[in-house]
């Protein structure tokens, strides 16, 4: 493996810092996504009873002891819950517009490492084969037999750097779409609790 990364050139050496910084981008995410996963479910059905027994502040309490953007959304949700129903949903999409970019930090950092490194590897391997048929004119200058292992050795080594960069983007591509999936799972519950959490105030504060 070293003498590969020695022989495909310095773009190798970027190509590999790519690839070490996806690979920590994606443990970084998926542990801070699964730190503030929740059962949706069962948590939005604790707060809907403790809502239903006039218990707001203990319901607020919840939220505020429970991690992810789902609690702190429904959390200004309920501070919120002798407004309008087009008030409290207002202050729900307000504190969702701060959330979701918490959700999607550095995801921007795969899609482009993805994108980039099909593209050095493709810069090493032309840069690699203008070196390799510089040798080729050179030994015709010279009146110097060209044998094929001269020419296929310098085309392979150009070609490493290409194969880096595909075995690079292709697994960084994947664990970006797998993330942006989680991440969009979040958002679809923060919307639909939102919506639920709307309903069941609007109708608790008509029948009261």
């Amino acid at each position: 493996m070293w003498d590969f990364v020695v022989k495909g050139g310095p773009l190798m050496w970027l190509i590999m810092l790519c690839s070490t910084i996806a690979f920590g981008v994606f443990i970084e995410k998926v542990w801070h996504l699964q730190r503030i996963k929740i059962n949706t479910d069962k948590f939005m059905e604790e707060i809907f009873n403790l809502i239903k027994h006039n218990r707001i502040v203990e319901a607020i309490e919840k939220c505020g002891n429970t991690p992810g953007p789902i609690a702190r959304t429904m959390k200004m949700g309920i501070l919120r819950h002798d407004r309008t129903r087009n008030e409290i949903r207002q202050t729900m999409e307000d504190s969702g517009i701060h959330e979701i970019p918490k959700l999607e930090k550095n995801l921007a950092i795969l899609a482009t490492i993805a994108h980039i490194t099909p593209l050095l590897g493709l810069l090493g391997t032309v840069t690699g084969m203008v070196e390799a048929f510089q040798v080729i004119q050179q030994q015709a200058v010279s009146m110097m037999p060209i044998s094929p292992g001269d020419l296929a050795g310098g085309i392979w080594k150009a070609l490493i750097t290409t194969v880096a960069g595909l075995s690079v983007a292709i697994p960084t591509y994947v664990a970006y779409n797998y993330l942006v999936s989680r991440v969009n799972s979040f958002v679809l519950d923060m919307e639909k609790s939102a919506t639920e959490l709307v309903n069941v105030l609007v109708a608790k504060r008509e029948v009261t």
